[in-house]
């Protein structure tokens, strides 16, 4: 399972698409795909809505998340467009009803796709307001049975506080989900991070802007932050 911002695919223009990282990031798809890697994929939706930032808080919740879960549709549809476009399989799920656009979400009809040899975009969050795209990664990642969820962010890993503004800070290579918790380690909102240990799902966090690093983070131990029982 790979669980990326939406942020990520604005590139440096912060809002929308740069096709430029699209490209480099289907690329990397591809990369991992052809050494025989089944590939989940969760985005968020941050580069065209962001809810839980919207400056009118007093708009109603429920609808503000939901503007969101579309918005992570639209991102997994154009992912998906791009790589059929590059001769490679992918197909995009909904957690809700959009019959004329995405396929609604089951785990058998997912798990078959990812048997087939599919790419495929798990969108639409959990379905539920309330609930982070980080939550809903390790959701499908249980429901689909798979082995490790990785998290694609634009620092390399964890640190013991912000290298921004501390410059003692030093790289937490690998933790237990314990060693989070005691060390108050910002890995995911708690209630991803609950459903992964509960479920025995080692998570690894990399920088996703980095060349290469996809298939780095999942064949060099020393690339990212290992999270593990």
């Amino acid at each position: 399972m790979l669980k990326l911002s939406g942020e990520i695919l604005a590139g440096s223009k912060g809002f929308g698409f740069d096709d430029a990282v699209i490209d480099d990031l289907t690329d990397e798809l591809i990369a991992v795909k052809r050494l025989g890697y089944s590939i989940a994929i969760v985005f968020g939706g941050g580069n065209i809505f962001r809810g839980g930032s919207w400056k009118n808080q007093n708009l109603n919740r429920v609808t503000l998340d939901s503007i969101g879960m579309l918005a992570t549709i639209q991102n997994a549809l154009y992912l998906a467009e791009i790589l059929e476009s590059k001769g490679y399989g992918a197909r995009v799920f909904s957690s809700f009803a959009l019959d004329k656009v995405v396929e609604l979400y089951s785990p058998a009809k997912a798990r078959a796709a990812l048997e087939e040899g599919q790419i495929c975009f798990l969108a639409g969050g959990t379905g539920n307001p309330f609930f982070t795209t980080d939550t809903a990664a390790v959701l499908r990642a249980c429901e689909l049975g798979l082995d490790l969820v990785l998290k694609g962010t634009k620092v390399d890993g964890l640190y013991s506080a912000d290298p921004k503004t501390d410059p003692s800070a030093t790289f937490i290579q690998s933790a237990s989900y314990q060693e989070c918790i005691e060390r108050k380690l910002g890995v995911m909102d708690m209630t991803a991070f609950s459903l992964a240990q509960d479920n025995n799902i080692p998570i690894k966090i990399f920088n996703i802007n980095l060349k290469g690093s996809l298939e780095q983070a999942l064949l060099r131990a020393e690339t990212g932050t290992y999270i593990h029982p």
